[in-house]
């Protein structure tokens, strides 16, 4: 049902008076470029911890991988422990405080300028935010669908207009007040998060008769697994898939490693960390970051697989059936078919801001990379919050065409191709330049090409979700994978990791010429 009320009116307005007001008080804070660009490297630690939590999560967790959860089930959990282990402890202490401490020495402002920095490479600058500009948007896109999915189903308007007026409000508060605002709607919308969520989890389980009697009504579900699911290895909504079968091979090293290892190769997350005054701040930003992590992925894949249990006793079907089919209007058939009217609008918040607190942030990683780091660095300038501003709204309307584009069930797939493309590719180098004290230029480029290339051709050739959908593989050689079951499901993102890390681990050793300190300081 369509939630349609004056108190719908009034909070939802309230909420985005709050949210522009919030943008407003960015843009009078913000006095220079590094202010736009790093909120002035002084953020308080929640602040911190609520901002890259917010940005992390995004419908595309909570709407995408709730549905995908309601698809393969509980399984799925083990993303929550991998984000809590690696997105949080290791990414705060290991990567966060590095970050932190090198992109100040060397007066970087953006990921990819860092990235280029550690090593004295413009070839590295461009070439990360080539991969940025032309892949993120693919990720902002399904952010957007999500967003724009629920507004259409909870107030009852056109899936186009929901679309193209979400977009605009958020573009405007990023366009305007940079980082700052970005990171202080972040915290507000966080915060909103963990109510809805919290609440989403205690009513389903209210609703479902407790934690025991639901879950045992999931256990006992196992033989209702759809035919096509048990060919390929599920066991059931509350069990693993049968190891190394496909649904193995997609739960684990799509959806499991895409984003709980992909999530230390997110530019919008590592310039979070350049927002810290000091290391400590990243100690106190932990424990908040992980309760975060926790409440937003444990409770959608929860309630993802509950859902199972509520479709099955009111309508006799399984969750996705009974959302026609597609993953990603699962979540928000549920709430607006199960909840009450006054959890439904608390619910709709939540989600804009998820969808908010993520798409700000790729929004200003975007136009930041478009405007500043590639434009204003070839027109011979290092950075301009015009340059960034214009960039935000360019990297906004490709964002929009390619949402407009984008099939159905597509956000939880989309995710995970941004997140492993940039794994694969970034990462290995990246955590090799934060590293050593004189890293390797010849094995970074070199690493970042091979774990790039690799990504692309087992995308196109080898992984059948990807090569099945484009067609090139099929157009050239007649089949839809140049590989068997069940390596056709291993994801992309293993096998460009692996090429990079061995080209990285082959080169290092060769290079005689490594980065010195002096040429990372001098590098303009």
């Amino acid at each position: 049902m369509a939630v349609s009320t004056e108190l719908t009116i009034v909070i939802v307005l309230f909420y985005l008076v709050m949210i522009l007001g919030l943008g407003y008080y960015g843009y009078k804070k913000t006095k220079k470029v590094e202010d736009y660009m790093v909120a002035g490297r002084n953020t308080h630690p929640i602040i911190i911890a609520l901002s890259y939590g917010a940005t992390f999560i995004s419908t595309s967790a909570i709407v995408g991988f709730g549905g995908t959860a309601a698809q393969y089930g509980m399984s799925l959990m083990w993303l929550t422990v991998l984000c809590v282990v690696v997105g949080v402890i290791i990414a705060f202490l290991f990567m966060g405080k590095r970050i932190r401490r090198v992109g100040k020495e060397l007066g970087a402002l953006t990921y990819p300028e860092l990235f280029g920095k550690m090593f004295g490479s413009k070839f590295l600058i461009y070439a990360s935010g080539l991969i940025f500009v032309a892949a993120m948007p693919l990720y902002t896109a399904a952010v957007l669908i999500g967003g724009a999915r629920f507004i259409e189903t909870t107030l009852g308007i056109p899936y186009m207009t929901a679309l193209f007026g979400f977009a605009v409000i958020v573009a405007l508060y990023v366009v305007i007040g940079g980082l700052i605002a970005v990171m202080y709607t972040d915290a507000v919308q966080g915060a909103i998060m963990l109510v809805g969520m919290g609440l989403l989890l205690v009513l389903t389980y209210i609703y479902l008769g407790g934690v025991v009697t639901a879950n045992s009504a999931l256990e006992a579900m196992a033989p209702l697994v759809p035919e096509n699911l048990a060919a390929v290895g599920m066991t059931g909504w509350t069990s693993m898939p049968e190891f190394g079968s496909p649904v193995w091979m997609t739960v684990i090293t799509t959806l499991v490693l895409g984003v709980g290892i992909g999530v230390l190769a997110q530019p919008q997350l590592a310039v979070r960390f350049m927002t810290a005054k000091d290391g400590k701040s990243l100690n106190r930003a932990i424990p908040m970051g992980a309760l975060f992590i926790v409440m937003m992925t444990g409770v959608a894949f929860t309630v993802g697989p509950l859902t199972n249990v509520y479709f099955m006793e009111t309508t006799g079907q399984l969750a996705l059936d009974a959302a026609g089919g597609n993953v990603d209007s699962v979540i928000p058939l549920y709430i607006n078919s199960a909840m009450p009217e006054l959890f439904v609008i608390i619910f709709m918040l939540t989600l804009l801001s998820a969808a908010m607190s993520t798409l700000s942030s790729l929004l200003h990683t975007m136009g930041t990379t478009l405007g500043g780091d590639m434009f204003a660095r070839l027109k011979g300038k290092r950075y301009s919050v015009r340059a960034n501003q214009i960039g935000i709204i360019v990297m906004m309307i490709v964002s929009i065409a390619i949402a407009v584009a984008m099939p159905g069930s597509i956000i939880a797939r989309a995710t995970a191709m941004f997140m492993g493309l940039c794994t694969a590719a970034l990462l290995p180098a990246f955590i090799h330049g934060l590293v050593a004290k004189r890293p390797s230029l010849l094995a970074a480029k070199w690493s970042m090409i091979a774990g790039a290339v690799g990504w692309l051709l087992w995308t196109v050739f080898a992984h059948t979700a990807e090569s099945k959908a484009l067609g090139i593989c099929n157009a050239i050689f007649g089949v839809d994978s140049l590989v068997s079951s069940p390596w056709n499901y291993l994801d992309p993102l293993v096998v460009g990791t692996v090429l990079s890390i061995l080209v990285l681990v082959i080169l290092i050793p060769l290079d005689k010429h490594r980065v010195t300190r002096e040429q990372q300081h001098s590098f303009v």
